[in-house]
């Protein structure tokens, strides 16, 4: 067995000396070196895995983001250039970074990345009253955390004195933050038991960059990961913020008990008898999640939610303060009134001076990455077919169920399997992890937690009994054969180990696995630091809700379970502790969701990236966040990026939307034939027209070659199909609001593109229809996969999981060859060059919009006999528009079926957790009673 922490000292020592070359050193090269050392040393290492990770770190890059600016002539955005300020703080901590394995590259453009983000701030030296609102804008477990502890370093290293960071609303939460910021700011283990351990083994309770910087000047902290910030505690010490030349840092809570303690004390202790305001001590401000119960959610005649109004307060305290808020969810921010005041004049938490969006690093396993790669979704993706019948989406907290579904127990083979394969990688004493997130309910998910344990015992005894027997006789043991079963499936084979390495490393591994249940009635949680300051890894099945779902990490994730029911932007992207980073076991993870889940997330990975590539679109245009604003309520889907009550500022029951840059699509098809032949003879109506006076417009399909295309088509006969086209309900709204937009572009945009969309072939599953001498082959949505199945609502059906009618590529029907070489570069400019395969919106190069006409075959699954299961040749369309940049809008009216579905409670919520401590936090519902 090799030496995982060996094999980590040549990884750092190899990444340390090549990390920052121009040029990537050869295979070779790594090998030489790597062997040389571990002579050297003495080690025992596995030379292949290292070189592997080495060149993982080495050739991966990060940008450094985007930003949009507001007008501020009272700041100076080159005060830093002015001032000669020695970054201390911030150089340990980048160390600290390159040490803990981070490439040289990453940490160092995190380094420019805070170094601007400080640029933003004020210069703390600024004499005079003033307040400064930013926003980060990051992607789920993505580096955030890294990067406010950079500016944090920056901040104190450039003179602010007093720093809060707020990190969430769960315990468990903000004691992994607390421990972040003693690695990566203090310098020194703040719990008791773990500094006893700490001395005993090194001789120091120095940690992070305690250790990297002999010179230290360990910070002032408030607070430890044993306590949160107590207003008794701190004038214990007979300090105030004036009595300290170093910087103080309390890590919170994100409560009203704690928010009023710190405010109380601020107040009480260090505002000076007569003034309102502390004067002379800069602070710096940090909401992590900050949509996450800071946002004011009551209505503007009302007071302030109590959380939003401590905040306020807080900041009110200072003469000079900052706050920056932190979020991959951004839209609840976005859709803060900016001109809202409290009744003390304090202004609300709109991030009007900067926004700024960072990018992630190149390997980052991300939404884009797992369900926009077809590829990568088929393999690490697996769709929840069971768990209805046993744990239903709806559920009371009194619900019971005798067995675990079958696919939660495949999940848990498939994370015996993954501990083994990790460990036959030297990555044994990395920690490795499972999430199950089933139930909102405590008790449910402490039921989960006894019948998952009892599947654990089970799977032992099976293989510890049948350790040493021939592979033959130890697969009659049916546990066994079902493990082995799973790592054939899940294709695991693929991970470069036979059945026999696997079954010689199981025992260990089956040994090693522990279960937890992580809610805020938890008391330990998750503490991968006591298992680290030992050298060993935790290797363990967390079971939980909320407390899994928001800002908590994970470590070593690699089997994550998933049955929950949101379709809320922000809740779900949230749910998704799965992405991050996954050096050397990326291949191995598997996440199980419910069919829905997978459509959602596709269809929210789309919008996420949209809403990035719009930050760059305005970046280049120098807008503002208030247009930034003003764009992203207009958006169409803003209306189920968030909760309702987070969007006060544009709750009207008629909003303001443009389809700037957007695909409009009629995803729900009717139950019923009768719309359907009306709309074919529409499309045949529409192609003799387009034959008959339009034939000198129509061109090759290009890259969809079966497909029928008209190009430079006068407006007016797009206008005519739209108001004649049938469709469903749940389509009307949008569709008649796209015909609003049409008519304002029209002057614009006189001419379309149209598309009738063809497969090449049907591979004997679809029919076809003829219109004239052409041949238009139907798409096929059938109830057999899961991928396609279908879903009934109100009379109709989802033509697929995702919201989506277009296939790949579709958009791009009729270009050239010019102008799809210029649309893949667009897609390699917004570094989506990796998944090139997907939609690019082609539109961009196109020049004009697009109207697509599909026919598809559905299957219907409500039907059980042959007779009358296909409804053949269903029409759907989708509008593709372009992107402009300039946001003309059109009056979005809601309909009273849409305003109860999202206003009704029908989809978990934060406060809805059965784990979410009323007594102990602000709830978002109740803080204003």
């Amino acid at each position: 067995m090799f030496d995982d922490g060996e094999a980590q000292q040549v990884l750092r020592t190899l990444v340390g000396r090549y990390g920052n070359q121009a040029e990537a050193p050869t295979v070779e090269e790594l090998k030489k070196t790597a062997r040389g050392l571990a002579d050297l040393l003495g080690f025992n290492v596995d030379i292949q895995s290292i070189v592997l990770q080495a060149r993982e770190q080495i050739s991966h890059r990060m940008g450094e983001g985007v930003s949009l600016l507001g007008p501020d002539a009272a700041h100076d955005p080159k005060w830093l250039s002015h001032r000669s300020i020695e970054w201390k703080y911030s150089d340990a901590y980048l160390e600290y970074l390159r040490q803990e394995g981070w490439s040289p590259r990453i940490a160092d453009t995190l380094g420019s990345v805070t170094r601007r983000l400080v640029g933003y701030l004020q210069d703390p030296d600024v004499e005079g009253s003033w307040d400064r609102r930013g926003l980060v804008i990051g992607h789920v477990q993505s580096g955030k955390t890294a990067n406010y502890l950079g500016l944090v370093a920056r901040a104190a290293d450039a003179g602010y004195k007093f720093i809060v960071v707020v990190a969430g609303i769960h315990n468990n939460l903000r004691r992994q933050t607390q421990e972040r910021v003693d690695e990566g700011f203090v310098g020194e283990a703040s719990d008791p038991a773990r500094k006893e351990v700490l001395k005993a083994q090194t001789g120091t309770s120095k940690i992070g960059v305690g250790l990297v910087d002999p010179d230290h000047q360990r910070p002032v902290a408030l607070t430890s990961t044993a306590d949160d910030f107590k207003k008794a505690a701190a004038n214990s010490l007979r300090g105030g913020l004036d009595d300290w030349s170093k910087p103080v840092i309390v890590v919170i809570k994100k409560n009203r008990s704690t928010l009023n303690a710190l405010n109380k004390w601020l107040e009480d202790f260090n505002r000076m008898p007569g003034q309102e305001q502390i004067a002379n001590i800069p602070m710096l401000f940090i909401d992590d999640e900050a949509d996450n119960a800071s946002i004011n959610t009551n209505k503007p005649e009302l007071k302030p939610t109590t959380t939003n109004r401590l905040i306020r307060n807080l900041l009110g305290l200072f003469r000079k303060s900052c706050y920056v808020g932190y979020t991959a969810t951004p839209f609840a921010n976005i859709f803060i009134n900016p001109e809202s005041y409290d009744e003390e004049s304090r202004k609300d938490l709109f991030p009007e001076h900067f926004i700024h969006c960072l990018d992630a690093p190149d390997n980052y396993f991300g939404a884009e990455r797992l369900f926009l790669d077809k590829e990568s979704m088929t393999r690490h993706i697996n769709s929840i077919q069971d768990c209805e019948d046993v744990i239903p989406l709806k559920h009371a907290k009194t619900h019971e169920f005798s067995e675990l579904p079958k696919s939660l127990k495949e999940a848990i083979r498939s994370f015996l399997l993954v501990r083994a394969i990790r460990t036959a990688r030297g990555q044994q004493k990395k920690h490795c992890s499972m999430l199950i997130n089933v139930s909102r309910f405590v008790d449910v998910q402490r039921e989960v937690d006894r019948q998952v344990t009892e599947y654990l015992e089970e799977l032992r005894n099976a293989v510890l009994a049948s350790a040493g027997m021939p592979g033959d006789i130890a697969l009659r043991n049916p546990q066994l054969a079902a493990i082995r079963s799973t790592f054939e499936a899940l294709k695991f084979s693929e991970a470069g180990l036979g059945w026999k390495k696997i079954l010689a490393l199981l025992p260990d591994a089956s040994r090693s696995i522990t279960t937890a249940v992580v809610n805020s009635k938890s008391p330990d949680g998750l503490n991968y630091a006591d298992y680290s300051d030992r050298g060993e890894a935790l290797n363990v099945i967390a079971i939980g809700g909320l407390s899994l779902s928001r800002g908590l990490t994970i470590e070593g994730l690699t089997i994550s379970y998933m049955y929950r029911n949101t379709k809320m932007y922000d809740t779900l992207l949230q749910m998704g502790r799965w992405f991050g980073y996954r050096p050397g076991y990326e291949d191995l993870c598997r996440v199980w969701l419910a069919p829905d889940s997978i459509g959602w997330y596709t269809h929210i990975s789309e919008a996420s990236e949209e809403l990035r590539d719009r930050i760059k679109e305005m970046n280049r245009v120098n807008a503002t966040p208030r247009t930034f604003g003003l764009m992203v309520e207009s958006h169409p889907d803003s209306l189920t990026v968030t909760a309702m009550n987070k969007m006060r500022a544009a709750e009207t029951r008629t909003v303001s939307v443009s389809y700037d840059g957007k695909l409009v699509e009629t995803y729900v098809l009717s139950r019923a034939e009768k719309p359907h032949e009306e709309n074919r003879k529409l499309f045949a109506r529409l192609h003799s027209l387009l034959a008959d006076k339009h034939g000198d417009l129509l061109v090759k399909g290009g890259e969809r070659p079966a497909s029928r295309v008209w190009r430079g088509v006068p407006a007016t006969v797009v206008n005519d199909f739209l108001a004649d086209f049938r469709v469903h309900p749940h389509s009307a709204e949008r569709l008649m609001s796209a015909r609003k937009y049409l008519s304002l572009i029209k002057d614009r945009f006189p001419e379309w593109d149209i598309a009738f969309v063809s497969l090449t072939n049907s591979g004997g599953k679809s029919d076809s229809t003829r219109f004239g001498d052409f041949h238009m082959v139907h798409q096929s949505r059938s109830a057999g996969t899961s991928e396609d199945r279908l879903k009934e609502i109100d009379g109709g059906f989802f033509v697929t999981n995702n919201q989506r009618v277009a296939g790949t590529g579709d958009e791009s029907a009729g270009l050239n060859l010019e102008e799809m070489d210029a649309a893949m570069k667009v897609a390699a400019s917004r570094d989506r060059d990796k998944w090139t395969d997907r939609d690019t919106r082609h539109v961009s190069v196109r020049g004009t919009p697009l109207l697509m006409l599909h026919l598809i075959d559905l299957e219907n699954p409500l039907v059980e006999s042959d007779e009358n299961k296909l409804i053949p040749g269903a029409p759907a369309i989708g509008l593709s528009f372009p992107a402009t940049g300039d946001f003309s809008t059109v009056e979005y009216v809601l309909n009273q079926v849409m305003i109860r579905q999202l206003e009704s409670e029908q989809f978990d919520a934060a406060d809805e957790e059965d784990d979410y401590d009323r007594d102990d936090a602000a709830t978002e519902s109740g803080e204003a009673t």
